[in-house]
């Protein structure tokens, strides 16, 4: 490797610290390497296209936003955790030291995980196109009001759900807001899509699990507003009649892994606290 991008949450110092002293690590090692905010858009991560890898430093949601960035470049993750979970990352603060040295030398392994797309239309109107890695929601807005949303897979219809929202969520969402909503944990490398209503009130509320080429079309019925949230930012209001197409993007995700293959489960034992 020779070029490394560097994306650090821009609200946490410690993370602006960590990536400096990153970046003069690699220097020292005849490495180049460019320090940027997780929160940036657009043309000015293009650089992003001519790294090697990129090394993210914040918790999972930063790795989420920099997941979307890379993805459309097919430049590898590797994420060092400096949120609380951290599902998603690889290294510790403590420990990159000791670690990174393997990756520079190759001894790492890639995994991929599928993405999700979302495109949203108003009166066949395009509102805009969006990938996820986690989930996609359609969700109430700021009012507690239950939304009725339509539901169809391959332009059958399946439902209409009468909750607070609706999540499309990749194995990889499975253990986010999916979760969370009571859904199943899915293995990451599955290539399915996991369909759970947010408490839905007196509706269908179990969780559907789809293969990966299926395609989703949710119509909006409400008297107030909606939104459509993609890994927990807010993309897009939607109103009565909005619809909205999920299926499987044509973008993966790529990490950086060094740990045995096997890592989830034993990751999922830690992160959850199922040891007794």
């Amino acid at each position: 490797m020779k070029h490394i991008g560097i994306l650090h949450h821009p609200r946490l110092p410690a993370a602006r610290l960590l990536a400096e002293e990153i970046a003069a690590w690699l220097a020292e090692r005849g490495i180049t390497s460019r320090i940027d905010s997780a929160l940036e858009e657009g043309e000015k991560l293009a650089h992003l296209n001519h790294q090697d890898m990129v090394i993210t430093l914040g918790g999972d949601g930063t790795i989420l936003r920099a997941a979307r960035l890379s993805a459309v470049y097919n430049v590898p993750l590797l994420g060092i955790n400096m949120g609380r979970v951290g599902f998603l990352t690889e290294f510790t603060p403590q420990d990159w030291r000791e670690r990174l040295p393997a990756v520079l030398e190759g001894k790492y392994w890639v995994e991929e995980r599928i993405m999700l797309r979302a495109s949203a239309s108003r009166q066949t109107q395009p509102l805009g196109t969006f990938d996820a890695l986690n989930d996609v929601v359609v969700g109430r807005g700021e009012l507690a009001r239950v939304l009725h949303v339509e539901a169809a897979v391959n332009g059958t219809p399946l439902t209409t759900y009468v909750a607070d929202g609706v999540i499309v969520a990749t194995p990889t969402g499975s253990t986010a807001y999916a979760l969370s909503a009571g859904g199943p944990i899915l293995a990451p490398d599955l290539e399915i899509m996991l369909v759970i209503p947010v408490a839905p009130h007196l509706a269908f509320n179990r969780a559907l699990v789809l293969p990966a080429d299926s395609q989703l079309t949710f119509t909006v019925h409400t008297y107030h507003h909606a939104q459509l949230i993609l890994d927990g930012q807010g993309e897009a209001r939607l109103v009565d009649g909005d619809v909205v197409q999920v299926g499987i993007s044509p973008y993966r995700c790529r990490f950086v892994r060094t740990q045995p293959r096997t890592y989830f489960y034993e990751s999922l034992v830690e992160k959850l606290h199922w040891r007794t």
